[in-house]
């Protein structure tokens, strides 16, 4: 099995993107979605990563239209709306699949430690600064509740 700083995945402007430039932060990531009743999660998210950042936490958005169709739209229709509507300034990477058989192999590692299926858009794993998955949230669980936990690990 991968370590999380193995990965690479492309940036919706199709930019590869190693993740071993995370190493040492604390990550949040999370799979998300234009087109859903959770979207305005977007402006908590982002609130987080303005807030935090400074101190080492990343915040990483995966696209995902497995859930209803909720993120139909092409990789720059997704950016221009995540900037436009909620200012989003934070990582956001190219559609890939969180359950399946086509999952993407980052979500295959998240999911070795809480090992469910992805429940909806706006999920979230909490990745330490060591590399190691610290929890999971369910995407009902606003990124303001997450204050804590991510305090905890900066």
């Amino acid at each position: 099995m991968s370590a999380f700083y193995d990965f690479t995945l492309p940036l919706l402007d199709g930019t590869p993107q190693p993740f071993d430039a995370y190493a040492g932060k604390v990550v949040l990531l999370v799979n998300v979605a234009s087109k859903c009743g959770l979207t305005p999660q977007y402006g908590g998210l982002e609130a987080l990563w303005q807030a935090h950042r400074s101190e080492g936490l990343v915040v990483l958005g995966f696209p995902c239209n497995q859930f209803a169709g909720q993120e139909p739209g092409s990789d720059s229709e997704i950016a221009e709306f995540c900037e436009v509507n909620y200012g989003v300034s934070f990582p956001l990477f190219g559609k890939i699949e969180v359950n399946g058989p086509g999952t993407h192999p980052l979500y295959g590692w998240l999911k070795a430690v809480h090992p469910e299926d992805i429940e909806w858009n706006f999920a979230k794993f909490l990745v330490g600064r060591d590399g190691a998955v610290t929890a999971r949230f369910a995407p009902a669980t606003v990124p303001a509740e997450l204050e804590a936990p991510i305090r905890k690990l900066l």
